[in-house]
C-alpha cells in the first residue's frame, strides 16, 4: 500500500484517515482516481474537493457509521465500488456489530485497492446475476439449546462468505491455534478466497485449464476427498519443496488460491517498503541479501523480480518482529518451484492492466 498526501496541504496521510493531522480537512479515497483528497463541505451530503468547487463526490453510505471512507461521483450510487458487493453485513445496531463490520470493512477495502490496481474484473450480481462478486458476513448463531452454528468461510460461485466473529482478535486467535495455522488474518481471509473467484473468473470460464493444470495439478480431482484426507493426515509429505504452504497442498484449487493470497500479501507489502523507501543491505549478508523496491510491485515483469526483493525484505521484517517478541510477519519459506505458479498468477492479474484508466478516458 503506497502512502498517500493531504492534497490541500500535503501532509503525508495513510489509506485508512479519515482526517488530515495537519490541515484538519476531512479525507476521503477516490477509487476511481486511486487517490486521496481533502474535501469541504458542498452543502447536503456532497463534497468538494478542496480549492476545487466544480469537483463534487458524495461518500458511500457505509461512512454513516464509519465503515467506509471511498467517495462515489454523485448521481452513480449510494456504495462505493467495494461496499456495492455486500450482501450481507453485521448487525450495525449494536456497538460490537458495528465494531465488526468496521474491521472487515477495512480488510474488503485493501482487498480492492489490489484488485484495482491489477483492474481484475469485478462485476456483482446485477452485471453477473450467476458468477457476480458478492460478499455475505455472517454472524455466528446461537441455537435454542445453547450451541453455536458457526459460519465456514469460504468461496461459491462469486459468493464469498466471512465469518464476522473473526473480526475479533480472540476469535481469530482461537481459530489460528486450533487450526494450527502459522498466519490467520481478515485480510487473509479475503485475499485467499479472491483467489477462487478469480480461477472461475480467468482461468475455468475462459477455457485456460491446460496450463493451470501443468503447474498446480488436475482440480478435477474430488475436493471434497482431497480436504477431509488434508484434515486427517495433514499436508502432503515434502510440501515445503513443492507449496506455497500447508493447505497449498490439499488440491489444485487451493494451491491456486493460497498462491493468489501471497501474490497480493507479498505485492501490496514490497509497494509499502518502496513508499517509504525502505531498502536491505545488511554488512555481513553478501549480494544476495540486499535489496531495493526500485520498481512498481504492481507492475513487476516476473516472479523472479518480485521475490528477489521479497526475500531479503521478508526476512528483515521477521527478525524485527523477533526483536519485539512477536510472531514472523511472513513465516512461510518461498521454495524456488512455487515461483512458476507465482509468475503464472502475476500474469493473470495482469492481463486486464490499464482497462479501468482507459474506460474512465473514454
Amino acid at each position: 500500500m503506497r502512502l498517500f498526501s493531504c492534497d490541500f496541504c500535503n501532509q503525508v496521510v495513510h489509506f485508512d484517515n479519515r482526517q488530515c493531522v495537519s490541515c484538519g480537512h476531512r479525507l476521503g479515497f477516490d477509487p476511481e482516481l486511486m487517490a486521496m483528497y481533502a474535501l469541504e463541505s458542498a452543502g447536503g451530503t456532497q463534497w468538494q474537493l478542496a480549492g476545487k468547487p466544480f469537483e463534487t463526490r458524495v461518500f458511500c453510505s457505509n461512512a454513516s457509521v464509519d465503515v467506509c471512507n471511498w467517495l462515489v461521483n454523485p448521481g452513480c450510487g449510494n456504495f462505493c465500488v467495494a461496499c456495492r458487493h455486500n450482501r450481507l453485513v453485521p448487525n450495525a445496531s449494536t456497538p460490537d456489530g458495528v465494531r465488526r463490520w468496521q474491521r472487515i470493512g477495512q480488510a474488503q477495502r485493501h482487498l480492492f485497492y489490489s484488485i484495482l490496481r491489477w483492474d481484475i474484473p469485478h462485476p456483482d450480481r446485477t452485471e453477473d446475476p450467476q458468477g457476480g462478486l458478492v460478499f455475505d458476513f455472517i454472524e455466528d448463531q446461537q441455537q435454542p439449546d445453547g450451541t453455536v452454528t458457526v459460519p465456514m468461510t469460504g468461496h461459491d460461485e462469486g459468493v464469498i462468505t466471512i465469518r464476522a466473529a473473526e473480526a475479533n482478535d480472540v476469535t481469530m486467535e482461537l481459530a489460528r491455534a486450533s487450526m494450527n495455522e502459522h498466519y490467520r488474518t481478515l485480510l487473509g481471509h479475503f485475499r485467499h478466497e479472491i483467489g477462487h473467484y478469480i480461477w472461475n473468473k480467468l482461468v475455468r470460464d475462459a477455457g485456460c485449464s491446460d496450463e493451470f493444470r501443468s503447474l498446480f495439478g488436475d482440480e478435477r480431482e474430488d475436493y471434497i476427498i482431497a480436504l477431509q484426507r488434508y484434515h486427517l493426515d495433514g499436508p502432503r509429505l515434502g510440501w515445503q519443496e513443492n507449496y506455497i504452504s500447508p493447505y497449498a497442498s490439499s488440491h489444485p484449487w487451493e494451491d491456486f488460491a493460497e498462491c493468489v493470497a501471497h501474490l497480493f500479501h507479498i505485492v501490496d507489502t514490497l509497494e509499502t517498503a518502496r513508499s517509504f523507501g525502505m531498502a536491505v543491505d545488511p554488512l555481513s549478508g553478501g549480494e544476495e541479501m540486499a535489496a531495493e523496491v526500485a520498481f512498481d510491485p504492481y507492475r513487476a515483469s516476473s516472479a523472479q523480480q518480485i521475490a528477489d526483493a521479497w526475500v531479503p525484505l521478508s526476512i528483515a521484517l521477521n527478525a524485527i518482529q523477533r526483536s519485539m517478541g512477536q510472531r514472523d510477519t511472513y513465516p512461510f519459506v518461498v521454495s524456488p518451484s512455487v515461483f512458476p505458479k507465482l509468475d503464472y498468477v502475476n500474469r493473470l492479474v495482469r492481463q486486464f492492466e490499464g482497462n479501468r484508466r482507459a474506460a474512465s478516458s473514454r
